[in-house]
């Protein structure tokens, strides 16, 4: 499982024009999952993704978790996260986890950062999705269990 966060002032996701998940400061979380990857990893890396520390303290440090920031969480699932370009151009997804597995992996992932009280948002699992976010830094970090 690989997650890509983005620390964002704010961040929207769109699905055929209308918005399905809207956050203000926090972070934007782009989840890829692969066929080996189970609930054990999803709740790793929500727990990992509770405590990381890379919102702003009082002095602009990074220092603050996400919920000690009073931030948000907007989760969206990413097969792509899994793409192989090495044998060639055209990217090979042979290692994503399949949709069924993928799908209880992701709303997994999202029950268990919801148990930490703090403000998930998330995309449309599936769907062709128009992200924006105005990004905080920028400040990118990849986690992956």
């Amino acid at each position: 499982m690989r997650l890509v966060i983005q620390r964002v002032k704010k961040a929207t996701v769109k699905v055929k024009g209308r918005v399905v998940g809207n956050i203000g400061r926090g972070y934007l979380v782009l989840v890829g999952i692969k066929k080996s990857d189970g609930r054990s990893e999803a709740e790793l890396l929500a727990e990992k993704l509770s405590k990381l520390r890379v919102m702003a303290d009082e002095n602009d440090k990074m220092n603050l978790s996400i919920k000690e920031a009073g931030g948000e969480i907007l989760v969206v699932s990413q097969f792509t996260l899994y793409a192989d370009t090495s044998g060639g151009n055209r990217p090979s997804f042979i290692e994503a986890a399949d949709p069924k597995l993928a799908r209880d992996v992701y709303e997994y992932f999202i029950y268990k950062l919801k148990e930490k009280e703090i403000r998930i948002e998330t995309g449309s699992f599936g769907d062709y999705m128009e992200i924006s976010a105005l990004l905080d830094g920028p400040v990118t970090i990849n986690l992956e269990a």
